[in-house]
């Protein structure tokens, strides 16, 4: 078993184990993490101890990062606004539809660039998992949902403590809105993504009815309102979709995929591509894409998204136009991406190939190691280098699991603005000119074999087939010429000299926070530092990797 992709039993997905009453209470929502009512009475019991917005649990004090507020084991960071500039104390900024000038290492071209000519043809999504929006209660984000009960062990009245709390990292906060606010809220996703490149994003249709249904169609409506351009492609999740009526799943795809936003070939076919499509059979499948022809009106492209594409493809190719896989979460393993579009190309289909930063589920006790970047690296390499048609980001929000690309609390935008990077290789075909120096560093703020102190029983082990486990600081450089890169790790201090393009100097983890600074002709330039220190000691695991970049500061 060399990926989690190849697991029996455990979905791709993140998703909490509950009873069967409430999951036939509450639906898919429940199923993955989300309280059927989360703004209940006994939830907000937590909100007393809930961590201090930007605190890690995790994270040691650092007397050097600026005060903290009483009980907080952290520094209190204020999180990067959209133009790059900090807010005004106390205020929670919201992520625009641009960049601030110099942000990126490069020039990223405009949407219309990405998306004539041969770009058109290299589409990039990013997985939209519903359950985690820029917000769920509309509430100031020193108090909202995710602060209370899902960054707080002690939140949903203490359900998640055994893993010690649901979440480790969240979205940026976003200011409480009037009128529409979701609907607000998931319009500025769809600039957040399109600023970055991207032409979609896929849907995890989790649920027919509840929230999460809701969200789904409201997605539809802020991509349309947005950018008729961005598309969205619909994905039944087959892990939680409670139905084996082929009649129903049809209708429930055609209910979406009549909105404008669906995203569609150009001879006018709707994408489908369901995920874990392997836990229904060729036959049933059929008969889902007869009923959308013959009920509905609508002709399909099918792109099945497997765990296992090897099983798979040779018996779905016949009602397929590709594959997906939803792929490994580790820098090592990821020659199975290469012979996975190999083989949809060799049957004269597309392959769609995933692209992820990393993967940490306190709630399934299990992590594979990332090794700071280069899982990203790799993976968005092997889509590059393999000539996938393709693209897909997995996951843009998913934080059960840490595999955001999303603007988040703890590392900003530092891996979207990466994934930029590669992201105008694939689709344009040449590397854009590194025009701006700019530096990326990415540590953990604990060590891999750190004990927590607090309540936790569960903790998390290293899945079978990933990379060992590792303590390393990353200071990854682009610059425009050769420099010095002066480091600070804890209380080491050392430089080392980096060539002109992209460079990664990996450092041992220390206690402590991290910093660097490009050095050139002995005058300094770009600089950063990791706001949140690394520590032996602490109370609650977390295994994802913070980043930071100087091009948003």
């Amino acid at each position: 078993m060399s990926s989690h992709r190849r697991r029996r039993g455990l979905r791709g997905r993140p998703l909490l184990t509950l009873s069967a009453a409430a999951t036939l209470l509450a639906g898919v929502c429940a199923a993955a993490g989300i309280a059927w009512d989360p703004f209940t009475a006994d939830a907000r019991q937590g909100a007393a101890s809930a961590p201090v917005i930007g605190t890690p649990w995790s994270a040691g004090p650092d007397p050097g990062a600026g005060s903290t507020s009483p009980g907080a084991t952290g520094p209190t960071p204020t999180a990067p606004g959209p133009d790059g500039t900090s807010p005004a104390a106390g205020t929670a900024p919201d992520a625009g539809s641009g960049r601030p000038a110099g942000a990126l290492p490069f020039d990223l071209p405009g949407p219309a660039a990405l998306r004539t000519g041969g770009a058109a043809k290299k589409l990039v999504f990013a997985h939209y998992f519903t359950p985690y929006p820029l917000s769920l209660d509309n509430a100031s984000a020193d108090a909202d949902y995710y602060t209370r009960n899902y960054l707080n062990p002690a939140g949903e009245n203490g359900k998640h403590e055994r893993y010690g709390g649901l979440l480790r990292d969240r979205p940026l906060p976003v200011q409480p809105k009037g009128g529409n606010w979701e609907l607000a809220n998931l319009e500025q996703e769809v600039r957040t993504a399109r600023a970055a490149g991207l032409d979609g994003f896929t849907l995890d249709m989790l649920s027919l009815s509840g929230p999460n249904r809701d969200r789904a169609q409201l997605l539809m409506e802020a991509a349309r309102a947005v950018d008729p351009g961005f598309k969205i492609m619909l994905m039944p999740d087959m892990t939680s979709l409670n139905t084996d009526d082929p009649g129903v799943l049809a209708d429930a795809v055609a209910a979406l995929g009549k909105a404008p936003a669906a995203h569609r070939l150009g001879d006018g076919r709707l994408v489908v591509s369901p995920f874990k499509a392997e836990a229904k059979s060729v036959a049933w499948w059929t008969q889902v894409l007869d009923l959308l022809r013959t009920r509905h009106g609508i002709r399909t492209a099918f792109v099945p998204t497997f765990l296992d594409s090897d099983a798979n493809s040779a018996r779905f190719a016949p009602i397929s136009h590709g594959f997906s896989e939803w792929g490994s979460r580790s820098y090592v393993g990821q020659d199975s991406a290469t012979r996975d579009v190999q083989r949809a190309h060799g049957m004269g289909k597309i392959g769609m190939q995933p692209v992820s930063v990393q993967d940490a589920r306190p709630n399934q006790g299990v992590y594979d190691e990332a090794g700071n970047t280069a899982t990203l690296r790799s993976t968005w390499t092997h889509a590059i280098d393999d000539g996938a048609d393709w693209v897909q980001l997995t996951t843009w929000n998913d934080y059960s699991e840490g595999s955001q690309f999303a603007p988040s609390l703890h590392n900003g935008y530092a891996y979207l603005d990466l994934s930029s990077y590669y992201l105008t290789k694939f689709k344009t075909g040449s590397w854009p000119k590194i025009v701006r120096d700019t530096l990326y560093v990415s540590a953990r703020t604990q060590f891999a074999a750190a004990d927590p102190t607090g309540a936790q029983s569960l903790v998390m082990s290293l899945r079978k087939g990933s990379a060992a486990s590792r303590d390393t600081v990353e200071v990854l450089s682009f610059l425009k010429d050769p420099a010095t890169v002066r480091t600070v790790v804890g209380a080491a201090e050392d430089t080392h000299e980096a060539p002109a393009g992209i460079h990664s100097e990996l450092l041992p983890l220390r206690p402590g926070t991290s910093s660097a600074a490009v050095v050139r002709d002995g005058k300094a330039g770009a600089e950063v530092k990791l706001p949140y220190a690394a520590d032996r000691t602490v109370s609650v695991q977390d295994l994802q990797y913070y980043a930071v970049t100087s091009g948003r500061h």
